[in-house]
C-alpha cells in the first residue's frame, strides 16, 4: 500500500468512526476464508459490516472521533464490525462468537461509551430498532381499541333494548 492508499483508508475509518452508532473490535485469528466470508454475508443482511483492519492505521483514524478511548483494544489479528443500527453489529457478531470460538469479541464503542465484551453481548440482546417501534405502535393501538369498543358498547345496548320493545310490541 503507497502513502495516498493509506491516506484513503484511514479517511474512510475515521468516517467509520466518526458516523456510524457502534463499532465492535474483534479478534479473528484462525478463521478460514469461509468462516469470514460467511460472517460478512450476515453482516450485509443485518445492514451491518465486517472489515478486516491494519492497527497502525486505525489507531490514526480514530483520532479526534468520541471512539478514540478504544484504540488500546487494537493489537494483534483485529477486525472492526459497524453499523448505524446499535443492535446489528453487536448482534451478528455476538451470535457468530457463539457459534465460532476462533472470533473474540474485545469490545467496542457506541459514540463515546467504550464498551468492554459483556457491553457489546448485553446490546446484541436488546430488540433491534424496527421491533421497538413495532412494539410502541402495538401499545398506542392497544388503547384505541379499548375506546373504541367502549364508545360502541351504549349503542349496542340501546339496539337491543329497542329491539326487545319492538319484539314486545310484535308479541303483544
Amino acid at each position: 500500500m503507497d502513502r495516498t492508499q493509506k491516506e484513503a483508508v484511514v479517511t474512510r475509518l475515521n468516517e467509520v468512526f466518526s458516523n456510524t452508532n457502534v463499532v465492535v473490535v474483534t479478534h479473528y485469528s484462525g478463521m478460514t476464508v469461509a468462516q469470514m466470508t460467511d460472517l460478512r454475508v450476515r453482516m450485509a443482511e443485518a445492514g451491518a459490516d465486517f472489515k478486516v483492519v491494519k492497527n497502525r492505521l486505525v489507531k490514526l483514524a480514530l483520532e479526534g472521533t468520541d471512539a478514540a478511548e478504544i484504540k488500546d483494544l487494537f493489537s494483534g489479528p483485529t477486525a472492526i464490525a459497524y453499523s448505524d443500527d446499535p443492535v446489528a453489529a453487536p448482534r451478528v457478531a455476538a451470535a457468530f462468537a457463539k457459534e465460532n470460538e476462533k472470533l473474540i469479541i474485545l469490545g467496542g464503542a457506541m459514540g463515546a461509551t467504550v464498551l468492554d465484551p459483556s457491553g457489546v453481548k448485553a446490546l446484541a440482546e436488546l430488540p433491534s430498532l424496527d421491533e421497538l417501534r413495532a412494539k410502541l405502535v402495538g401499545m398506542i393501538q392497544t388503547p384505541a381499541t379499548r375506546i373504541a369498543g367502549v364508545l360502541q358498547a351504549p349503542a349496542g345496548q340501546l339496539a337491543r333494548v329497542m329491539n326487545a320493545y319492538a319484539t314486545k310490541s310484535d308479541a303483544a
